[in-house]
């Protein structure tokens, strides 16, 4: 794990693009602050071989975020990250967290058995929509801090 910070990497639908502004909004204090480094796609830079750069920030995350969508269960870019994601978790490389952000039937899907954030419902469901991205913000922190206690642990 970096000490500049846990890293997370955003696996989700770009039709979801709204709402991943938001939570990127959110997480932007964890990332100034120094808890986590945060990546998604957007930062591919021009002329880079896209597939690898996803691989390679994937392969180094200590969390992955799965934005859940009905859009995003169905891309096949998806599956892919997912199955991935999955087997990193597994192997407890990283920390597989999915964020629900609409309401999607998760029965039968590789990760249905993993709590989803935030608890309770999707984010568009809620009432107050800033509460329920602050609620993924917390949960993402504590993660990222459980992280790094750990880390901390096993360097000494």
């Amino acid at each position: 794990m970096n000490r500049e910070g846990v890293r997370v990497f955003l696996s989700y639908s770009h039709k979801d693009q709204a709402l991943i502004d938001q939570l990127t909004a959110y997480l932007a204090a964890l990332r100034l602050r120094g808890v986590i480094q945060f990546w998604t796609d957007q930062q591919i830079e021009s002329g880079t071989e896209w597939s690898k750069a996803i691989v390679s920030y994937l392969d180094s995350a200590d969390i992955i975020l799965l934005a859940l969508s009905v859009d995003f269960l169905a891309s096949e870019h998806s599956s892919a990250e997912v199955e991935r994601a999955l087997k990193r978790h597994e192997m407890k490389q990283a920390l597989v967290i999915p964020v629900l952000l609409r309401p999607v039937d998760l029965s039968g899907t590789l990760f249905a058995h993993l709590q989803g954030s935030p608890k309770g419902k999707p984010i568009t469901l809620w009432e107050d929509k800033d509460a329920a991205f602050l609620s993924v913000a917390r949960e993402i922190q504590r993660a990222a801090e459980a992280i790094k206690a750990q880390a901390a642990v096993s360097d000494s």
